[in-house]
């Protein structure tokens, strides 16, 4: 019976597999419907908004419906403002707090000037931009549901060419949800998520097969993630995000810009998973700390550039793993200030294809790790500045008469083992490192040459 019915499910996730391939998600949410056997009907819908059938308002292509009802009884329903607006007219809202939920599916020009807070009871999707050409400025939406099954969230984005711009998000599960949503602008906007644990939050910013957006000026507090998937082209510019999991996570998406952006204290800052073609440049990305803390991580990315970045106090500065995946494609990373992290840049393993240049590594506790054992000199190192560079420059042309060229001893302990990692830096292991070093018992791994290393710190003044 088992097989029976493995055989007649497998028709079905290949068709599901198929759609995601050819780009066309919608296929792949009724395929995979069919093979759970989940009827259309078996959605049920909350007071006030019901959701696409199975859906759980991902199947973008489908209208919205209207909502029926208010969520909060006892103050107006912002819905019958929206109603009443002829498309293409501007809204000025009077100060005060509404009901939710909201549906708008024509073009509108919203302005509430921050003094309207719209409620949405707790229940589902707070509100909708079903439309393209709109402008929502000046609100401050707020008490979603709490299911990850619907997709609950303080604003959903279902169309092209709108503006959200400083709009208050406090107290959704998700914050801003694109679908299929492209040249869309989301600016100055604040994003607060329900106060879960981290893993139950979620994510602040989802962009979903969703392209050419830009996102600037935002900040982000206390949710999940912020992610783009199957989601090329965008622009993330002068963001903030804090005590978050991820600043930013890529996945299947493409030509990405990230820019000027701050993120502190969160698990990872940028993550990119199986992209071709990614600019991360000038962020400051701070004490991404944990175990598993990451300012940059790269899983099977191509073409990516990471230049002119501060990376401070994380576990890791750059991690690489089986990156660039593609054939003669790079990773180039320049003028970063990698100080004061645990490791500056890890490999999985000394896969050619990146490029270190004219960076500056200072008060690290290791420049550059590879686990499993080996070197990373296979890469291209020059022109960088090293703390730990003993050298001199004789003829005061900036770069050491010596290349810099850096060994692990007893360090190899813990980038073999990994178990051996908690002891990192403990004094037992500094002092058997200083040994090796003194008087070596075992041929010491060449980690990294720099031909040209520079012989002072550009990034400090002289006196």
């Amino acid at each position: 019976m088992r097989r029976l019915l493995a055989v007649a499910a497998s028709p079905l996730l290949v068709w599901a597999a198929v759609s995601v391939a050819v780009g066309d998600p919608d296929y792949a949410l009724r395929a995979l419907g069919a093979a759970t056997d989940t009827p259309a009907a078996a959605s049920s819908a909350d007071d006030g908004m019901g959701k696409p059938a199975g859906s759980a308002w991902g199947a973008s292509g489908e209208k919205v419906p209207l909502p029926t009802a208010p969520a909060v009884a006892g103050i107006p329903w912002f819905q019958d403002l929206v109603n009443q607006a002829p498309e293409g007219s501007v809204l000025k809202v009077p100060a005060g707090s509404y009901s939710g939920p909201v549906v708008v599916n024509k073009p509108l020009t919203i302005e509430a000037q921050g003094q309207v807070i719209i409620d949405g009871g707790g229940k589902g999707t707070v509100f909708v931009l079903d439309t393209s050409g709109a402008v929502l400025r000046g609100v401050h939406l707020t008490n979603s549901g709490g299911s990850h099954d619907s997709d609950d969230a303080c604003l959903n984005v279902r169309g092209d060419r709108n503006v959200v711009d400083q709009v208050r998000i406090t107290n959704c599960l998700f914050g801003i949800d694109l679908k299929q949503s492209n040249d869309n602008k989301l600016t100055r906007n604040y994003i607060r998520s329900k106060p879960f644990d981290l893993g139950l939050r979620g994510d602040g910013v989802r962009l979903w097969y969703s392209k050419n957006n830009l996102l600037e000026g935002n900040e982000i507090e206390d949710s999940r993630d912020m992610v783009a998937w199957y989601s090329d082209h965008n622009v993330f510019r002068n963001n903030v995000s804090r005590r978050s999991r991820y600043s930013i996570h890529f996945m299947f998406a493409h030509e990405n810009t990230v820019e000027g952006n701050r993120f502190y204290d969160n698990a990872v800052g940028v993550y990119l998973m199986y992209t071709n073609g990614a600019y991360i440049r000038n962020n400051t990305i701070s004490h991404a700390t944990g175990a598993t803390g990451m300012a940059v991580g790269l899983k099977e990315a191509s073409n990516t550039v990471i230049e002119g970045n501060e990376i401070l106090y994380c576990s890791t500065g750059i991690g690489t793993d089986l990156s660039p995946f593609e054939p003669g494609s790079k990773t180039e990373v320049r003028k970063n200030r990698f100080a004061f992290n645990g490791i500056a840049v890890s490999f999985v393993s000394d896969r050619e294809g990146s490029v270190f240049e004219s960076n500056v590594f200072e008060g690290n506790l290791a420049d550059v790790a590879v686990a499993g054992g080996g070197g990373a000199a296979h890469n291209r190192w020059h022109g960088n500045y090293w703390d730990g560079y003993q050298g001199f420059d004789r003829n005061n042309d900036g770069i050491g008469d010596t290349p810099y060229e850096d060994y692990a001893y007893a360090d190899r302990l813990w980038m073999e083992v990994p178990f051996a990692l908690f002891f990192k830096s403990a004094p037992m292991m500094e002092s058997l490192d200083f040994l090796e070093r003194l008087a070596p018992f075992s041929d010491p791994v060449l980690m990294v040459r720099d031909e040209a290393p520079v012989f002072k710190n550009p990034r400090r003044k002289a006196p």
